[in-house]
């Protein structure tokens, strides 16, 4: 069974997408058809911007998403998925290539998503953290003693999980981490508290724009971050993707379902090839790759 998966943010690298532009014209129509959704020209800094430009939140969500989800598109016949998930953002870009959402809407959601998220940032400093190292139940146990707002946001891969929170809180926590043995507790050049109560105010915008959106039956089950779960149901999944915002990311629990219900490869669509390195820290001999036209 396959299984695509689909990248979240910090994937990102100038001139992704170019090479679909230039070769297919479906890719070129579906890139135009973006730039007119959003209101600029997002293909000049993904095909020329630099490394700061598409680092914005606003520019950096909707980049990797057109690239997997055009990505995805491209490949036509030959992309047929037996289950998807994608790492946060990345879920959206799952539920384009399953026919949950039409690509329309998934970018719409998308770019309302990083609107959103940077507009909570901003009204609270707040931080992330990769702690490397420590079991998950030592990290969870530590972050429940910390006065202030700091809970496990990404669960990536056995021994790695990132935490989320309030920057007092953070540091706090990765000094009680690096007590309780944690290989490193580095501080991560975010510019907020993904993953965590603090994006509330994200969330509840969110999803009023989630609710007016017309979710359909997909080809296939996306297994989604709140829950790590197999799931059809078009009100569940909906539901689901409004509570990822200030939930937890269970990638680490999402690669140990996927194999446990019979995906045979994982391949993955979009930048990067991130998922890939943390399917092969589950399992160094799992087949992996990238998809490609």
């Amino acid at each position: 069974m396959k299984a695509y998966v689909f990248p979240g943010q910090g994937a990102q690298f100038s001139g992704m997408g170019k090479d679909l532009y230039e070769n297919s014209s479906l890719a070129k129509d579906l890139f135009l058809q973006a730039n007119e959704i959003l209101g600029f020209n997002i293909t000049d800094v993904m095909f020329q911007g630099t490394d700061e430009e598409l680092k914005q939140t606003k520019v950096t969500q909707p980049a990797i998403f057109l690239h997997s989800t055009i990505l995805a598109a491209c490949l036509g016949d030959t992309f047929r998925p037996d289950m998807v998930a994608g790492h946060s953002l990345g879920e959206f870009s799952a539920l384009v290539a399953n026919k949950t959402l039409r690509f329309e809407d998934g970018l719409k959601l998308v770019y309302q998503r990083a609107l959103a998220m940077q507009k909570a940032c901003e009204k609270e400093p707040s931080t992330m953290a990769a702690i490397l190292g420590l079991e998950d139940h030592v990290v969870e146990e530590i972050c429940a003693t910390i006065d202030g707002v700091v809970v496990p946001a990404n669960y990536n891969c056995p021994g790695q999980l990132v935490i989320s929170g309030s920057i007092p809180a953070v540091e706090k926590a990765c000094e009680k981490l690096t007590e309780a043995g944690a290989k490193r507790a580095l501080i991560l050049p975010v510019g907020g508290a993904f993953h965590s109560p603090l994006m509330e105010p994200a969330r509840e915008e969110l999803a009023a724009a989630i609710q007016d959106t017309i979710f359909s039956n997909p080809v296939c089950a996306v297994y989604q971050n709140v829950n790590a779960k197999a799931v059809i149901d078009p009100l569940t999944i909906q539901a689901n993707l409004v509570s990822q915002l200030t939930g937890p990311v269970r990638w680490t629990q999402i690669m140990h379902a996927m194999i446990a219900d019979g995906a045979s490869e994982v391949i993955e669509v979009g930048p990067g090839k991130v998922l890939q390195g943390l399917f092969k820290k589950v399992d160094r001999a799992f087949p992996c790759s990238s998809a490609e036209l």
